[in-house]
């Protein structure tokens, strides 16, 4: 049996394990107490408002297609034998323990005490997933797309989302790991 024959016989079963890997994240985040879908009953396409982490899409989506990126960039370093099936159900893997990691007491509770995030309850079911999904685009633009280009539209990504909201990953990241009172003043419109 050729190489490609069994590749081809292990993609639906990459697929069941990615598919598997979206309804256990949702159902360890519902298990948790994170509501499927905003408290008010609605479901948005994209809500750039006070229902941030609530909806389907947010600006913080574009945080979770660099995550893919990286993710990308990692596993091409380290386990770049791997198929990029195996190397895209790891980086689920990553981003569904972000995700559940992201929505328990203590980091919502850090959220709330040292970025503008103050009234942050977590993120719906319906959003978390959302954005594991924006990951796995990430990841797959990454594969795809000369790296130039990844970088180009990382970057962009970073600038669009600090213009519109005044955060991005890398002040989420830096906010969170280490706080600077600059960052929050600028970030709370100072």
């Amino acid at each position: 049996m050729s190489h490609a024959a069994g590749g081809n016989r292990r993609g639906p079963m990459l697929l069941l394990c990615g598919l598997a890997i979206f309804v256990v994240t949702a159902i360890v985040l519902a298990a948790m107490g994170q509501p499927w879908i905003a408290p008010d009953g609605t479901i948005r396409l994209w809500d750039s408002g006070a229902g941030t982490s609530l909806h389907l899409l947010d600006w913080y989506a574009l945080s979770h297609v660099i995550h893919g990126f990286l993710f990308y960039l990692l596993l091409w370093l380290v386990a770049r034998r791997q198929s990029l099936g195996v190397r895209a159900l790891i980086a689920m893997v990553i981003e569904a323990g972000w995700e559940i990691l992201e929505n328990t007491p203590w980091v919502i509770d850090r959220y709330r005490d040292v970025t503008v995030s103050g009234d942050y309850v977590g993120d719906t079911v319906l959003n978390s997933t959302a954005d594991l999904a924006a990951m796995l685009v990430g990841f797959y633009l990454a594969a795809r797309l000369p790296v130039w280009v990844t970088v180009v539209l990382a970057i962009v990504l970073e600038l669009v989302a600090a213009w519109v909201i005044r955060d991005n990953l890398t002040l989420n990241v830096i906010m969170l790991v280490y706080p600077i009172d600059g960052i929050l003043a600028w970030q709370s419109g100072g």
